[in-house]
């Protein structure tokens, strides 16, 4: 049950993370996606598990926007935030 419940949050956040950032526009989502993997090797749901890339490259492609993209990513994710993990990753991605 818990695997099944790790890949729940992973999808959720992945939702919350794409719906943030198609948002803001294609072109910031697509800029975030291939940085991501050419960087880190990473796809979006994978930063469920490494929060603090996602936020290295949110800074690196927006600058002091990104503020704004990790508001929205935890107003997504606000009432599941009783979930340790989804609350660890909210605390990380806005710092």
């Amino acid at each position: 049950m818990s695997g099944n419940y790790d890949r729940i949050e992973k999808t959720l956040v992945g939702l919350a993370i794409e719906h943030s950032l198609l948002q803001v526009g294609r072109p910031v989502f697509d800029d975030v996606v291939d940085r991501l993997y050419k960087k880190y090797h990473l796809s979006i749901p994978d930063c469920y598990e490494h929060p603090q890339y996602l936020s290295t490259i949110l800074k690196e492609t927006l600058g002091g926007s990104y503020t704004e993209i990790a508001k929205s990513i935890t107003k997504f994710l606000s009432e599941f935030r009783y979930d340790r993990a989804i609350d660890q990753f909210i605390e990380k991605i806005s710092t």
